[in-house]
Parts: C-alpha cells; sequence; structure tokens
C-alpha cells in the first residue's frame, strides 16, 4: 500500500480545458489500480492530488485515462500526467500526452523514457508500440498530389486532417489573420492607385506602405543596384541556384563583337572568381493565362564575378537559352543603357522567384518535410527515440501543406491566379526539379562544396548553413549514440529501418538513384540523414522562407 501524488497538466492553448469528467488508472508491472477520482481539466493549470492505493503496483509503466462525457464531447488536450511515490519518494515518473483526448474510450500513455523495441523483457509495451502504429497507420494514410512528385497525407482539406496534426486555435487564428490583413492591404492599395496611371518608376513607393522594416527599406533604397542584385544570389531569399563556374556555359553564345567579354570571363573563370546563376530549369515551362492576358516566363543565365573585396557583381545577362530556330539570344552588359540592364535585371529577379518558390521552398523543403512527418507518424511509435527527436520540428507541417495544396496550388489557387507559372506550368516545373532533388543537394556540406561556395567570406547564407549544420549534428550524435551503441543496433532496428524505407522507396517514390539511403547500417549514416531530417525542417526552411518576408 502506498500513496501516490498524482499531477495532470493541461494544454494552455485556446479551448485545451474541458468540461467533461476524466477517469484515471496508475498501471505497474505488480498490478493496476483505479483512482477514486474524476477531473475537470482547466486550460493552461495542473491539478495536484494524492490517492492512497491499497496494493503494491511495483514499477509504473502506464497511467490509462478516460474522458466521460454525456450530452457533448469536448476535446481537452493533456500536456502529460507526471506521478510522484509511492510513500515519500521523490522522484518524478512521466507519461507524456501532448494530444486531444476525445471520445470515451480508454487512452494508454506509457512511461516516457524512449525506449528501441525489444529493449524490455516484458512484451507489455511491444505490444502498445504495435498497438500505436496500427492506429496511426489508419490516420495518416499516403496520397498522390500530382504523379512524379513526392506523396502527401491523405487529406484534401485541413479539416481531413487528424486532430493532433492540426493548429491549436491560437496558431489558426495567427495565420488567417494574417492572410486577411494582408488581403486587405492589397485591396486598400488597388483602390488607392485606381485613379492614377504610373510614369516613372518612382510611382511604385505607392504601394509601399503599411508594415515596413530596416531590411525593406534598404532594399527599397538600393534594389537598382548591381551589388545588391549579386548580394541576393548569395545571401537573399534563393542562395541555391548560385555555383563558381567550372567553365563557361555551352548556352552562352558570344556574338561578334564581343571579344573582349570573352576575354574577361576567361580570366575571371582562370583565377577562380567567375560564377554563374543559371535557369535553364524555366526553358519550355508554359505560361500562364491571367484574366484573359498570357504572361511570360524566361530562362535567364546571369554570368557575375566576385570582386577581391568580396562583391558578387553581374557581368553578363542572357536571358533565353539559344535556339536552332532563332537568332542568337541577346547579351545585356551593365553597359547599356539603365533601362534595358534593369529590365533585363528584373527578368532574373522573376524567374528566380519561380524557382526559389518551387524549386527550393515548395519542393525542397516543405514536401520533403512532410515525406518525413508522414513517415514518422506511420512507422516510428512515440516511445521510440527518433520520433522524440524528430517530433518537435513536424510541427504544423501537415496542416501547413494541406492548406498549400488547397489555397495556393490548387486549381483556382494564388499561383493560378497571380503567378507566370501558374496554370499548370508550376507542376511541369516541380516535376523537372524532382529530378534534381538528390540526398546531397539536401546537406548544406556536399551541396556547397559542389556549388563551389565553400570559403568565401561574403557568404554569410553559406556560413550560417553550415555552422547550424554542425550544431545539430552534434545534438543528433548525442542523442544516436544513448540508444545505438554498435552498428548492429542500428541495423537490427526494424521500426527505423521501416522508416528510412517508407521515406525513399515511398515518400519520395523510389529515390534511391537520387542518392537517399533505403536503409542505414552504421551509426554515422543515421546521424547524417538525421540531421538533413532537422535541418531541412528547421534552418533550411528558416533562410528560404523568411528571406522573402
Amino acid at each position: 500500500m502506498g500513496r501516490y501524488r498524482i499531477g495532470v497538466a493541461t494544454g494552455a492553448w485556446l479551448f485545451s480545458g474541458s468540461h467533461n469528467r476524466v477517469q484515471l488508472w496508475l498501471v505497474g508491472a505488480r498490478g493496476e489500480a483505479r483512482l477514486e477520482l474524476r477531473l475537470r481539466p482547466a486550460r493552461g493549470q495542473e491539478e495536484e492530488f494524492e490517492r492512497d492505493v491499497p496494493k503494491d503496483l511495483g514499477p509504473l509503466q502506464f497511467v490509462k485515462l478516460r474522458k466521460h462525457h454525456s450530452l457533448v464531447d469536448d476535446a481537452w488536450f493533456c500536456d502529460c500526467i507526471t506521478v510522484r511515490g509511492p510513500g515519500a519518494c521523490e522522484e518524478a515518473t512521466f507519461f507524456p500526452c501532448y494530444r486531444w483526448v476525445q471520445g470515451q474510450d480508454v487512452l494508454s500513455l506509457p512511461e516516457g523514457t524512449a525506449r528501441l523495441a525489444g529493449d524490455n523483457a516484458l512484451d507489455v509495451f511491444q505490444k502498445h508500440r504495435e498497438k500505436e502504429l496500427k492506429e496511426r497507420r489508419r490516420l495518416y494514410c499516403w496520397a498522390t498530389w500530382k504523379e512524379g512528385l513526392p506523396r502527401t497525407i491523405a487529406a484534401e482539406r485541413q479539416d481531413d486532417l487528424p486532430p493532433n496534426s492540426r493548429f491549436h486555435e491560437e496558431k489558426r487564428l495567427d495565420f488567417e489573420w494574417a492572410l486577411k490583413a494582408g488581403a486587405l492591404e492589397t485591396v486598400l492599395k488597388r483602390v488607392y492607385t485606381l485613379l492614377s496611371s504610373w510614369s516613372r518608376l518612382e510611382d511604385f513607393d505607392q504601394i509601399f506602405w503599411g508594415q515596413k522594416s530596416d531590411l525593406a527599406e534598404r532594399v527599397h533604397r538600393c534594389w537598382r543596384d548591381d551589388e545588391l542584385f549579386g548580394y541576393q544570389f548569395l545571401n537573399g531569399a534563393n542562395p541555391m541556384v548560385l555555383r563558381r563556374s567550372a567553365s563557361l556555359p555551352s548556352r552562352l553564345v558570344l556574338p561578334s563583337g564581343t571579344e573582349a567579354l570573352g576575354a574577361q570571363l576567361e580570366r575571371e573563370l582562370q583565377s577562380g572568381s567567375l560564377f554563374e546563376a543559371d535557369f535553364s530549369l524555366l526553358d519550355g515551362i508554359p505560361a500562364n493565362v491571367i484574366r484573359g492576358e498570357k504572361q511570360y516566363l524566361a530562362a535567364p543565365l546571369v554570368m557575375l564575378q566576385m570582386r577581391p573585396e568580396g562583391k558578387l557583381l553581374p557581368v553578363v545577362i542572357q536571358i533565353q537559352p539559344p535556339s536552332p530556330s532563332c537568332p542568337a539570344p541577346p547579351l545585356f552588359l551593365p553597359s547599356d543603357p539603365p533601362l534595358a540592364w534593369l529590365l533585363a535585371k528584373i527578368w532574373v529577379r522573376n524567374s528566380d522567384f519561380q524557382v526559389h518558390q518551387l524549386q527550393y521552398h515548395l519542393l525542397s523543403t516543405h514536401l520533403v518535410a512532410e515525406v518525413i512527418a508522414v513517415a514518422t507518424m506511420r512507422c516510428l511509435p512515440g516511445l521510440h527515440p527518433v520520433f522524440k527527436l524528430l517530433i518537435p520540428h513536424i510541427r504544423y507541417t501537415l496542416e501547413i501543406n494541406t492548406r498549400a495544396r488547397s489555397q495556393l496550388i490548387s486549381e483556382g489557387g494564388i499561383f493560378d491566379k497571380a503567378v507566370s507559372t501558374g496554370g499548370g506550368g508550376h507542376v511541369h516545373l516541380l516535376r523537372r526539379a524532382m529530378a534534381q532533388l538528390t540526398y546531397r543537394s539536401l546537406c548544406p556540406p556536399d551541396d556547397l562544396a559542389a556549388r563551389g561556395l565553400l570559403g568565401i567570406p561574403s557568404a554569410l547564407y553559406a556560413h550560417d548553413a553550415l555552422r547550424l549544420w554542425e550544431i545539430i549534428a552534434r545534438y543528433v550524435q548525442g542523442i544516436v549514440r544513448l540508444f545505438y551503441h554498435r552498428d548492429d543496433v542500428v541495423r537490427g532496428d526494424p521500426e527505423l529501418q521501416a522508416w528510412c524505407r517508407e521515406i525513399t522507396e515511398v515518400g519520395l517514390c523510389q529515390a534511391q538513384d537520387r542518392g537517399f539511403p533505403a536503409s542505414f547500417q552504421s551509426q554515422s549514416q543515421l546521424c547524417h540523414f538525421l540531421t538533413m531530417c532537422v535541418f531541412t525542417c528547421t534552418a533550411q526552411h528558416g533562410a528560404i522562407n523568411q528571406g522573402q518576408v
């Protein structure tokens, strides 16, 4: 017999509490005890109470709970349950929940210590893992949004998602308010500019009011400068296209009369200071039609030089690649008339927007993160250490992607209404980009080395990416070595190996030929893959997403 002290913590989100009553049981290695107690959980609070149990339960393994309702099923978000005792024992046993409790079924919460399959001589935890994964596979099913692209969660709208993958109420309100505020600002600006036409570039100032930042003000002042144009390839919203030239691109046709330009490019190439940004991925992509007006897409090539002081400056711009049926495409130079040179740079920025949003933002972060998220929910039980490692980093992934497919890149969505690659071109572009989505392209040490961007003092994205990769890698290695003491433990973990196959063979559509592993053979291989997962879902998405704000 002993006295237990129990704490029940409810989430701090809106509507986390419940008016329904909650019944608890303690389950130990030697018995089970129903607690004569019924809670009414309150938002953001931890209720504490003591109860005497007439028998020795042994080491606690589970807490079971059931929510009772009469007329209304009032969902409850339970953070965790903490148990101390029996008697004067102050050591706490934690039973994490962090999910919505709905219906009247009994929910079993295992003691929260991470365990690999087969770690415990008793099969009680193994049965729990199997039951949990069976239910998760029912809730988290794969779907194909478009052939040739990564698979997605089977949900047409955010309401179709499992409750525990939805935005919490405060997140939803904040997200939807930001959308409505942006739409309202757009409408007001449209009304404001309806009665006047623009005849000068300075007239664009009429729409740049509202939310501002120091960076936005700087860009507003300097957006026409070559220095900022080059800087954006290194450290802007899309630092993923630039690479050091190993040779002059075959598509760069130099007409007669440009011998001096050719000699300059050759000198820069030999000194290692010649760089390029090639948007050939856009060549031949069908352009959108918006309100009856045909849109246009370019597939430019930009050649840039790195100055000794670290400035990256454009040397020449080719708007389209050469075609056998057309004359050689014109080349634009900084010495051209200012508006012609500015227009060429604007076309480059337009192309960069398309590739940034679709290849590097949507595909390489959002859709890859969704594959990781769905595979994690389907293959790794809550007790698995890799699940515990990843789950904070894939929060909200499924809802934000589902909203994107239903509102942004859907038929009749924002891309169709406002973007040159809308109307189906965006899907063509994504399929082309999928062929370039390699394992190495998601790992900064490999990607930056392949693009020749290591050791450049002014490449701030590269410095930050490598530093964050190293920090994440050290953290991941510490976790992995706690549970996988030898390589054979990695190879012998069936849940981990199933998770790897689910990502590479199912979610990424047989991506072994692009370098993704179909199994893990060693600690180091597992650490590298997990570092890629965490980096993609956090630091890389932050760099690619926040840079556009």
